[in-house]
């Protein structure tokens, strides 16, 4: 069954009192550059401008950003990710020591480190605003290998959990790395979490590329329109219409995952947590308008990933 009380009630987004349980996240690592643009919106730029506004340059990516909210509640955190071999190098390694997380990282000789930059408009009446995020075509990330994970096996054979996302089944030789990972995962009782990203990844996948590492998860996070949209469904506009979405889930996905699904007015506003053959259970997220949407989604995984571990 899904847990008793929801992770908005315990442990709740700000942290954990007891540090516990080992993750270790399978994902991107690079750098990303970050801007807002209070004031302005994208559909009234019509020409070049030049805007003064907050930006900073940080290491990011989908397993470094899960990690440093994890870090906060995880007795132990690794990142197992592919990165390129340049001056960043040292520099995501550094990030990933500050902020505890155990370096898994496997370096691409001759390859640049991934780099992305994130603009995001200001919005209307306080609201955050539409995003615009340019990643370089072809990270290092997409070529992670079987073998690279293989040769890692003992860093998801020593976790709990083993937490990855969809950008990896973006190509063939990362997709392979995945089913690896889950595969010694399985064998060594290391639970299996997956992010349905990116948040497209109906219009750039087939549903017969992905349903199978759903099938191997036992647990899922997704916002609702994306799976709906992956199951050729029409994206879901509220509570009522997401849990009709539930026995399709139960009869296109073999398997019992642990479904988190998030809808709302930015499909981040709340969560349907649903297992076969158990009731579902509706819950709040902590989100609300004008609060820091930046990391939130990652805070909410990090928290629900301990609550889900914590639950048995």
């Amino acid at each position: 069954m899904p847990p008793s009380r929801s992770p908005a009630e315990w442990p709740g987004l700000g942290g954990a009192a007891e540090r516990r349980f080992a993750l270790l996240v399978m994902g991107d690592a690079g750098i990303e550059v970050r801007a807002s643009l209070p004031g302005v919106r994208f559909a009234d730029v019509g020409a070049d401008r030049l805007c003064y506004a907050p930006a900073r340059a940080v290491v990011a990516g989908t397993a470094v950003n899960l990690a440093r909210c994890a870090a906060r509640r995880f007795a132990r955190v690794g990142v197992l990710a592919k990165i390129g071999d340049d001056d960043y190098t040292p520099v995501i390694r550094r990030e990933l020591h500050r902020i505890g997380a155990r370096d898994h990282l496997c370096v691409e000789a001759g390859a640049p480190n991934g780099v992305s930059v994130m603009l995001r408009e200001g919005g209307r009446g306080g609201g955050p605003g539409v995003r615009l995020l340019v990643v370089q075509d072809e990270p290092p990330g997409r070529r992670l290998t079987a073998a690279e994970v293989a040769a890692a096996s003992g860093a998801i054979e020593d976790a709990d959990v083993l937490a990855a996302d969809g950008y990896s089944l973006l190509s063939p030789l990362s997709r392979a790395a995945l089913e690896e990972a889950a595969r010694i995962a399985g064998a060594a009782g290391t639970r299996f979490a997956f992010d349905l990203v990116p948040h497209d990844i109906d219009a750039r996948l087939p549903a017969s590329a992905v349903l199978p590492v759903l099938a191997r998860a036992g647990l899922v996070f997704s916002e609702a329109p994306t799976l709906a949209r992956l199951l050729g469904r029409p994206a879901p506009a509220g509570g009522d219409e997401v849990r009709e979405l539930l026995p399709v889930l139960d009869r296109e996905v073999p398997g019992r995952p642990l479904w988190l699904l998030r809808f709302g007015a930015t499909s981040l506003e709340r969560v349907i947590a649903h297992r076969r053959g158990a009731p579902p259970m509706e819950y709040a997220t902590g989100y609300t308008e004008g609060a820091e949407r930046a990391g939130f989604g990652d805070r909410l995984a990090s928290c629900e990933l301990y609550w889900w571990l914590s639950e048995g």
